[in-house]
């Protein structure tokens, strides 16, 4: 269920949310909706995918050593295709 809001803008900004919108093949409901998703977004989350993939990177070996029968192709932090099982 969603809950109507309603806000004021400036008409300008109203012209850029709608060009935006049109170039992105969205509405500008489906713009301010994400924008208020991201102003309450948990800022402690921020960087934490990444942190987690370098985790996993930074430990591959280790991981794969101890579940060698589900060590998967990889990439590398790089980028690169790792090594299959």
């Amino acid at each position: 269920m969603s809950k109507s809001v309603t806000i004021r803008v400036p008409e300008e900004l109203h012209a850029q949310l709608q060009e935006r919108a049109e170039t992105e093949g969205t509405t500008v409901t489906a713009l301010i909706t994400e924008a208020a998703r991201n102003a309450v977004r948990d800022p402690r989350l921020e960087g934490a995918a990444e942190v987690f993939r370098q985790f996993v990177a930074d430990n591959a070996d280790a991981f794969d050593a101890a579940f060698p029968d589900d060590t998967p192709a990889r990439l590398d932090a790089a980028g690169h295709q790792g090594r299959a099982a």
